[in-house]
């Protein structure tokens, strides 16, 4: 197997870091292995992330992507990380076909020949330069988008075997990505998903808070991921405008967001299900199917749901398995997050037929109106609908309608 290298800090890993990777796999590798350092000779006693948190982060941000790996030799050794170590530890282990490719920024290339062991690196290893963004040449629009000599680096005066790699200097860097999150300026997009994730639930980087939620960040979007798996395209949309709308209806009455998105995305996990497979579900947990759902079989997608998520994926919040296992036909003494999933099923913009008044009462809350009203209105709205079409209207939701309806007139 062919194989090239790429070391940094990764502090954090970026999406400019992953694009490089592409550029090199485009000169014929088969795998670019990255190696995060324990300290660099180049910046000792950098700030930001702990080795183990970079490492993390490196990780999460390549799952599913056989060309590339993550290998920890550096951090393991510990104390200052040479790169002729590196190659030595690397080459022991992996047997690659050939030299390594060793993938260095063109800030780095003049100063090579200064490296530990040179000579070695030199005679061992393919050497690749990558471009990187650097805002002073950019500034003066003295590289125009691609590797010169004019300005700092001039490469014309290699006296070593190299290749210059034809990569797009994405303007990003590890630096601009601390600085904006200490000063809680916009972030996210910068990294990978899963460097976020790691980044948001240790609250690295100064990172300023911007939820209380018991719900991690690593559980919504693997719940994300297993629902947009199990579901069509459209009722990923459905679901995820769902999520949106119970976040903005948290918000708005005091509720935990993040737990109303994760409902709210999670509420028909089970919609594709067959008939055999939702009742396999609920018999399996000792559920009771009622009349109703005997006779309209697709109501089951809601109690296997939750029946499905506690025994499947471990969630144990009664208040989001509450409000899955009720989002159809509702339920007696529903809990506040149940009424706002209901809410937000009934009547997200992708729904064909809703009132407009309806929807801009959604839309825009009024400060004035409580939960039970606003979950009073979507729940007579949809009885009158099913009427109107002829469509069986179950007990449950009868004897629910009639309930919050005396609530509301007594409140």
């Amino acid at each position: 197997m062919k194989l090239a290298i790429l070391g940094g800090s990764f502090n954090p890993p970026h999406i400019g870091h992953l694009a490089l990777t592409s550029a090199v796999i485009s000169l014929g590798y088969d795998r670019v292995i990255l190696a995060p350092v324990f300290e660099s000779p180049f910046k000792r006693g950098a700030a930001g992330a702990s080795p183990q948190d970079r490492l993390d982060m490196l990780v999460a941000s390549i799952p599913a992507d056989s060309q590339l790996t993550v290998d920890d030799c550096e951090i393991r050794r510990e104390g200052v990380s040479y790169t002729a170590d590196t190659l030595d530890d690397v080459a022991r282990r992996y047997y690659p076909d050939g030299k390594l490719g060793l993938v260095i920024g063109d800030d780095l290339a003049q100063d090579l020949p200064k490296w530990h062991r040179y000579e070695e690196i030199r005679q061992k290893t393919d050497i690749i330069i990558a471009r990187r963004f650097h805002p002073f040449l950019e500034e003066n629009n003295e590289s125009n988008g691609k590797i010169t000599s004019t300005g700092k680096f001039d490469l014309d005066k290699l006296q070593y075997p190299h290749r210059i790699l034809d990569n797009a200097a994405i303007p990003i860097s590890s630096a601009m990505i601390r600085e904006k999150i200490a000063k809680n300026e916009p972030w996210k997009y910068f990294v990978p998903r899963g460097a976020r994730v790691v980044i948001e639930e240790r609250g690295l980087y100064s990172l300023f808070p911007t939820s209380s939620s018991q719900v991690s960040s690593s559980l919504v979007y693997r719940m994300e991921d297993a629902t947009r798996s199990l579901v069509s395209p459209a009722r990923f949309l459905h679901s995820r405008n769902v999520a949106l709308l119970s976040v903005d209806l948290c918000a708005h009455f005091g509720l935990d967001s993040r737990r109303g998105y994760l409902a709210g995305m999670i509420h028909d996990i089970c919609k594709s299900f067959s008939t055999r497979e939702l009742t396999d579900i609920i018999e399996r947990n000792g559920g009771k199917i009622s009349k109703t759902e005997k006779k309209k079989p697709s109501l089951l997608h809601a109690p296997a749901g939750a029946f499905f998520l506690r025994e499947k994926f471990g969630i144990q919040d009664d208040d989001i398995l509450e409000a899955v296992r009720v989002h159809t036909v509702g339920a007696r003494r529903m809990g506040q997050l149940a009424k706002i999933v209901f809410i937000a099923d009934k009547i997200e913009v992708t729904r064909p037929i809703v009132r407009p008044a309806v929807r801009e009462i959604c839309q825009h809350t009024p400060p004035d109106i409580s939960l039970d009203e606003l979950f009073s209105l979507i729940l007579d709205e949809t009885v009158d609908f099913m009427r109107s079409k002829n469509m069986d209207v179950s007990q449950e939701t009868l004897k629910l309608l009639d309930a919050m309806q005396r609530k509301t007139a007594s409140d």
